[in-house]
């Protein structure tokens, strides 16, 4: 009996997809940034870890841009955002697909969201 339930267990376990990982640094759309995501406790943060041309860039390197990023769905993590250009900070989501990230910063409850596209970059 006992190899059976570990049998079913081990079946269910194989079954199960696995969790996308998006941490490792990102390359943005526009090739102007990377942001590298890391564990931070139980959620995930996104700090610049670079920029194409620091000096007329709002954003500094080692700026933390996305906090407190927890899963929300399968592939998808939901926090908040922080947009160097305009100095403020929005409800944040991101999705991965692949070597795909897709991040938003959103207003009015999320439903206007201006979304970035970024490329894995490590």
């Amino acid at each position: 009996m006992k190899t059976v339930c570990f049998v079913a267990v081990a079946l269910a376990l194989s079954a199960m997809p696995a969790l996308a990982d998006p941490t490792g640094v990102w390359l943005r759309e526009n090739g102007e940034s990377r942001v590298r995501f890391t564990k931070c406790g139980d959620a995930l943060c996104g700090s610049i870890s670079w920029l194409k041309d620091p000096a007329t860039s709002k954003g500094k390197v080692g700026q933390r841009v996305f906090h407190e990023m927890k899963p929300n769905g399968a592939n998808s993590w939901a926090g908040q955002a922080f947009n160097p250009e305009d100095g403020r900070t929005y409800s944040g989501k991101m999705s991965l697909s692949g070597d795909a990230l897709t991040t938003a910063g959103c207003v009015a409850g999320g439903f206007i969201c201006r979304s970035v596209n970024w490329t894995r970059s490590n």
